[in-house]
C-alpha cells in the first residue's frame, strides 16, 4: 500500500485497483474474456441503436425505451471495461483520485439509469397486454419522454447523493482499492473517518432505487400474468409469456445481484464476494440485453434485413 500524509481526501492524489484477481496466470485468459465481453457489448447496443433510428417503423413505445436501454448499456459499460481491460496488462493498476470519483459518479448514474429504464419497459409491457386499446393513448410520446427523463433525474440525484458523500470522506493511510472499479463500498473501506452517514445514504438511495423498481416490475407481471392467463388461445399466452421470460430473467439477474452487492452491511460477506456478484451487473447484463430484447425479436430481425438489403443494394 501506498503511505500518505493524513489530510483532507483533497490530498489524495491516486489509488490502486487490486482489480479480478491477483493471480498472474489468470490475467490474460481473463483479458481476452471480457474484452470479448466488451466487443459484443458494444457491438449488439451500438447495432441496436442504428437499427431502431434508421428504421421508422420501429419508432414506438416499446422501442423508444429499447433504444435508451442500448444507449444506457453502452455508456455504462464504457466507463469502466477499458480501464479494467487495460489493468490485466499492467503490473500496478494506478486511477487517480478524480479519475476514481468520476467512476464513481458515471457508474452510479447508468445503474440507476437502467433500473428504471427496464422498469419503465415493464410498465409498457404492462399497458400493452392488459390495455391494448389504451395503450396509444397512455403511452404517448410525452408520457414516454417523461419516463426517461424521470429516469435519468434520478440517476442524477442518487449519483450526485453517492459522490458527494464520498468527496467528504478522508483517506489516511491506505489507497488499495479490492475491486476493479472505484465502487462505493470499496472505496469506503479506505476511509479514516466515519463512514456512517455514507452507508446511510447507500442504504437509503439503493434501497429506493431497487426496491421501487423492483415492487412496480413485480406489480406490472403480476397484473400482465393474470391477463394471460385470461387468453383462451394457446398461441395467444404462448405469444405473451415469450415476451415477458427474458425481460424477467434479465431484470432478477441485474436486480438480484445488485441486491446481493449493497443491501448489507459492509461488514458482512467478503469484498471478494462482492466482486464476483458484479460481474454480473456490470458485465454481463449489457451484454445480454441486446440478444435479449432484440435477437430473438422478429421486428428486429426484418429491420436488420432491411438495412443489410439496402447497403448492399447501393453498393
Amino acid at each position: 500500500m501506498k503511505r500518505m500524509t493524513p489530510g483532507n481526501a483533497s490530498s489524495v492524489t491516486e489509488f490502486i485497483l487490486v482489480g479480478l484477481t491477483d493471480l498472474s496466470e489468470l490475467q490474460l485468459p481473463l483479458f481476452c474474456l471480457f474484452l470479448v465481453m466488451y466487443v459484443v457489448t458494444v457491438l449488439g447496443n451500438m447495432g441496436l441503436i442504428i437499427l431502431i433510428g434508421l428504421n421508422s417503423y420501429l419508432h414506438t413505445p416499446m422501442y423508444f425505451f429499447l433504444f435508451n436501454l442500448s444507449f444506457i448499456d453502452l455508456c455504462y459499460s464504457s466507463v469502466f471495461t477499458p480501464k479494467m481491460l487495460m489493468n490485466f496488462l499492467s503490473k500496478k493498476n494506478i486511477i487517480s483520485y478524480m479519475g476514481c470519483m468520476t467512476q464513481l459518479y458515471f457508474f452510479c448514474f447508468f445503474v440507476i439509469s437502467e433500473c428504471y429504464a427496464l422498469t419503465s419497459m415493464a410498465y409498457d409491457r404492462y399497458v400493452a397486454i392488459c390495455n391494448p386499446l389504451l395503450y396509444n393513448v397512455v403511452m404517448s410520446p410525452k408520457v414516454c419522454s417523461s419516463l426517461m427523463l424521470g429516469s435519468y433525474l434520478m440517476a442524477f440525484s442518487g449519483a450526485m447523493a453517492h459522490t458527494g458523500c464520498m468527496l467528504r470522506l478522508t483517506f489516511c493511510d491506505a489507497n488499495t482499492i479490492n475491486h476493479y472499479l472505484c465502487d462505493i463500498l470499496p472505496v469506503l473501506q479506505l476511509s479514516c473517518t466515519s463512514t456512517y452517514v455514507n452507508e446511510l445514504v447507500v442504504f437509503i438511495v439503493v434501497g429506493i432505487n431497487i426496491i421501487v423498481p423492483s415492487v412496480t416490475i413485480f406489480v406490472s407481471y403480476g397484473c400482465i400474468l393474470s391477463s394471460i392467463l385470461r387468453i383462451s388461445s394457446t398461441e395467444g399466452r404462448s405469444k405473451a409469456f415469450s415476451t415477458c421470460s427474458s425481460h424477467i430473467i434479465a431484470v432478477s439477474l441485474f436486480f438480484g445481484s445488485g441486491a446481493i452487492m449493497y443491501l448489507k452491511p459492509s461488514s458482512v460477506g467478503s469484498m471478494d464476494e462482492g466482486k464476483i456478484s458484479s460481474v454480473f451487473y456490470t458485465n454481463v447484463v449489457p451484454m445480454m440485453n441486446p440478444l435479449i430484447y432484440s435477437l430473438r425479436n422478429k421486428d428486429v430481425k426484418i429491420a436488420l434485413r432491411r438495412t443489410l438489403g439496402r447497403r448492399v443494394w447501393r453498393y
